[in-house]
């Protein structure tokens, strides 16, 4: 987009509330599910490992058997064989479990990946309404932190819940072969896993969902304090925005803290409900061996598969607790994904091409809330290569004939058309390849100065930048900086003057070479001497191109073919500067006011 550039602080709202806890889920799945291949193998890995895991226990109560046989021998050729079988079983464990970590790592990140990239692509296509609304801080948590929480759910959960799955079903198959009555002794602690498990998750989901949207206002309290610093130190309201940031912070403790004690709860629960289901198997495996009914070898096996049984509930219940956090993060991230986005172009749509620049507006209405408009029926044409100053008081809708004019929102009544044609018409990109845009509150991005110039123009040459630069009146400043058009800024140029970043978003423009001009108080934050440079620069690109000016010095624009005054939605007066004096109406009482005003100071 060539121009000034657009960013800074908005409008703020608020958080919206997040989805349901299943249907995101299922949709996190259905990012995993670009990875069936690997999963497959990390699945063999798990079943391989749960084999292994399965197998120890049984060579161990065989082990035991052999060195308590009834005639007292110690049968060591068949021990000798379990330990090497034990041993060969516990070094392949450990090696299939660290590729499982290998291979999940790779999984968990490329998802994460993926996911950021649609939500960053989703950012870039959502209309201006959804930032005009929004902290830029929070939507940089959802960005960051959020998907973060996503990654480490993914990474930790998915391969305890597979391997968690087959440990389950894997023991309690084995634990029945050894024992149906040890079986059900060790089951009757699963209603109490199940219902300690769902008490608290219900209890933590909330709490998970709270501390991520207070992680969001934490980080947007943090971006408009450290963007607006001077503001901060002018007026002395240090001691305000800490204050601000430590009930923020405060609130973000509180809920964290709740929600970290609450899942605390589990593990320890847990562990004393597993130690009454390892005492009763222990109660009722020794009322079994006295009898004679069971071997002490398949007693010490059923304790090690109790336990590979009781683990994985166990885990599976901590792994909800986790996803909980993920899946807040995650609905956080798919709130955005599934915001509308700008319009499509229609079909038909055609590039535009060859710009002659006449533009018009057909009674034109539009209001960024339905029961408040902000413009009415307004109707007026710009001739090719004229040029047309828009004055009035603040929010009168100077501003928004601009974003109207650009597709930054549709009008919600009549029609503007550009060389006759419906701008609907038009494909978006070629509509605002068209438009050159400089703004009172200029954007910079961090790189060098050359980048920012060429911002709308990537394959220009330096030849051209170098002109460019020159008749915006920035390339004698840039020459006293040590590595000059190679100089890093910092981020928006805070490295820079005012003055000079605007400079630099006129030079950008110029190297553009726009067929339709708009200066949104463009020279408003430059210097009286700079600005007289300027605005011969102004006057040398505006030459045969239509161009709109918004400002409030009214000694800038006398010059300017048609001057129209916007009151409250509505076009009050228009006419050159000369014409509208002669009436004496509204142009003339803020001009003389101004004029007046001027003469005061000066004197």
């Amino acid at each position: 987009m060539p121009g000034g550039g657009f960013g800074g602080p908005r409008a703020r709202g608020p958080v919206a509330k997040p989805k349901q806890f299943t249907a995101t889920l299922k949709r996190l799945w259905s990012y995993l599910g670009q990875e069936r291949k690997r999963l497959s193998i990390i699945f063999m890995f798990i079943a391989a490992s749960a084999c292994l895991t399965l197998l120890g226990p049984y060579l161990i109560g065989v082990s035991i058997d052999a060195m308590t046989a009834a005639d007292g021998r110690v049968d060591f050729g068949l021990l000798e064989t379990m330990i090497l079988i034990l041993t060969v079983a516990y070094v392949s464990d450990a090696l299939l479990s660290f590729l499982q970590g290998w291979f999940m790592a790779g999984v968990s990140q490329r998802v994460v990946k993926s996911l950021r990239q649609s939500l960053f692509a989703k950012l870039q296509k959502l209309p201006l309404a959804f930032f005009d609304s929004r902290k830029h801080g929070e939507l940089m948590s959802r960005l960051s932190n959020d998907i973060d929480n996503v990654s480490n759910t993914i990474s930790q959960t998915t391969v305890q819940l597979m391997s968690g799955s087959i440990a389950i079903t894997g023991s309690l198959i084995m634990m029945l072969v050894l024992s149906p009555i040890l079986t059900l002794a060790t089951l009757i602690t699963v209603p109490l896993v199940y219902l300690l498990a769902r008490t608290i998750t219900r209890k933590t989901g909330v709490m998970f969902k709270e501390q991520s949207a207070q992680l969001g206002r934490l980080n947007g309290h943090i971006e408009e304090t450290i963007s607006g610093i001077e503001v901060v130190k002018a007026f002395n309201q240090e001691e305000k925005a800490i204050g601000e940031f430590d009930d923020v912070n405060k609130r973000l403790y509180e809920v964290g803290l709740k929600a970290q004690i609450w899942s605390g709860f589990l593990m320890p629960l847990l562990s004393v409900i597993n130690n009454i289901g390892f005492a009763a198997v222990a109660i009722v495996g020794a009322v079994l061996a006295l009898k004679g009914h069971i071997t002490v070898g398949v007693i010490a096996s059923f304790l090690s598969y109790s336990r590979q049984f009781v683990r994985p509930l166990n885990e599976l219940a901590n792994t909800f607790n986790i996803l909980q956090s993920g899946v807040a993060g995650a609905e956080r991230v798919f709130e955005v994904l599934d915001e509308k986005e700008e319009p499509a172009d229609p079909p038909g749509a055609v590039e535009l091409r060859d710009v002659k620049g006449r533009v018009t507006f057909e009674d034109v209405s539009f209001g960024y809330r339905a029961d408040v408009p902000i413009l009415k029926e307004v109707s007026f044409i710009s001739e090719e290569g004229s040029s047309t100053a828009l004055v009035g008081p603040t929010g009168a809708g100077k501003t928004t004939i601009v974003n109207l004019l650009t597709r930054f929102y549709d009008v919600t009544g009549g029609r503007i058309l550009i060389d006759g044609r419906d701008i609907k018409e038009y494909t978006r990109d070629s509509l605002r390849r068209c438009f050159g845009i400089v703004l009172q509150d200029t954007y910079l991005f961090s790189g060098t100065i050359r980048d920012n110039i060429k911002y709308g123009k990537p394959d220009a040459t330096d030849e051209e930048m170098l002109e460019a630069a020159a008749a915006a009146n920035a390339d004698a400043f840039i020459r006293r900086l040590p590595n000059q058009y190679d100089t890093l800024l910092s981020e928006n140029g805070g490295n820079l003057s005012q003055g000079q970043r605007q400079l630099l978003a006129i030079a950008r423009v110029i190297l553009a070479k726009p067929s339709i001009l708009i200066l949104d108080e463009a020279t408003s934050s430059i210097d009286t001497r700079t600005e007289l440079h300027i605005q011969d620069a102004l006057l040398n690109i505006m030459q045969g191109r239509t161009s709109f000016i918004i400002a409030h010095r009214l000694n800038t624009i006398r010059d300017a073919d048609t001057i129209m005054v916007i009151d409250r939605g509505n076009i009050v007066e228009r006419g050159s500067h000369e014409a509208l004096m002669k009436e004496e109406g509204t142009y003339h009482r803020m001009f003389t006011g101004q004029f007046k005003n001027l003469q005061e100071v000066m004197e």
